[in-house]
């Protein structure tokens, strides 16, 4: 019970770069572990999924004018955002190669690296 409550705490006290940086690493291993099992099955789907809607609340937090980013890295992250939707519906749909979508967010992961 004290390791929960102190995993709680550490989450609640975490700088959101590192939060960031834990989900999106967290979601490319499992969209790499996808594409090493190769083809389109219920796994590969829901890394899908769970990438995707990461990079949508990313947008729609870029879209916010409350955000303190510079108004050129909201953009860029926004037109990030709609470049995965439509790569994710590209692997799910036509077996695109997922690789893409692991090297943004690795590129993501190097800028949120915490210290």
């Amino acid at each position: 019970m004290g390791l929960d409550a102190y995993q709680r705490t550490l989450k609640n006290t975490e700088h959101p770069s590192n939060t960031e940086y834990r989900l999106f690493a967290e979601i490319t291993r499992d969209l790499i572990s996808a594409q090493q099992r190769g083809g389109v099955d219920a796994a590969l789907v829901e890394a899908i999924d769970r990438n995707r809607r990461l990079w949508i609340a990313l947008a729609t937090d870029c879209a916010d004018d409350a955000n303190r980013l510079p108004r050129e890295t909201r953009a860029t992250i926004i037109s990030l955002s709609i470049w995965v939707q439509k790569h994710s519906r590209a692997v799910t749909r036509e077996g695109e190669d997922i690789q893409a979508l692991v090297d943004v967010n690795r590129n993501i992961m190097k800028g949120l690296k915490p210290s």
